[in-house]
């Protein structure tokens, strides 16, 4: 299958799983995300996997842009229960969602999340009330500051939950 993409390597290349996700990569307009994305694909997860110095487990999202339709890649907080992952829409508990929100709003099929060596696709959905709240649980269990992040903004951080969809 070939690829689109274009930057520091292609998904179909690199790996043997098909990726629906094809397009012009844009790397991020942040260095430090440019670079820990590019530095956790090179390494098949090996290196660049956690939030900063942290210590705490990172996965790779990849996303289409709502607008541009450029593929998007970023970091995000590894929040995983029974193969399903938690994608928090915190942007750190600014007032507004940040823009991957909007893009999995726009395409919830429009998803590939990396977690180790390989990237696998998802669909994401937004979970409300009672799914919502199991889910936070487990988001501030494993990044605290989340708490912290939702009491900084009136908004409802989405949550956002992805199912794999490739095998």
């Amino acid at each position: 299958m070939a690829s689109d993409f274009t930057g520091a390597f292609e998904l179909t290349e690199r790996y043997s799983v098909p990726m629906t996700l094809e397009g012009e990569y844009e790397p991020s307009a942040w260095q430090w995300v440019r670079e820990q994305v590019a530095e956790y694909e090179a390494s098949g997860g090996e290196r660049a996997n956690t939030l900063q110095d942290s210590g705490l487990p990172v996965i790779i999202v990849t996303t289409r842009g709502n607008r541009s339709q450029k593929i998007r890649k970023f970091a995000l907080m590894r929040v995983e229960h029974d193969g399903e992952y938690a994608l928090v829409a915190s942007q750190g508990g600014a007032p507004t969602n940040p823009s991957w929100y909007f893009n999995l709003i726009d395409d919830p099929s429009a998803l590939a999340i990396q977690d180790g060596a390989t990237p696998f696709d998802f669909t994401a959905r937004v979970v409300e009330g009672d799914e919502r709240a199991k889910w936070w649980e487990r988001a501030v269990a494993a990044y605290p500051p989340y708490a912290e992040y939702q009491t900084k903004t009136s908004r409802s951080i989405p949550v956002f939950v992805a199912t794999r969809t490739s095998l």
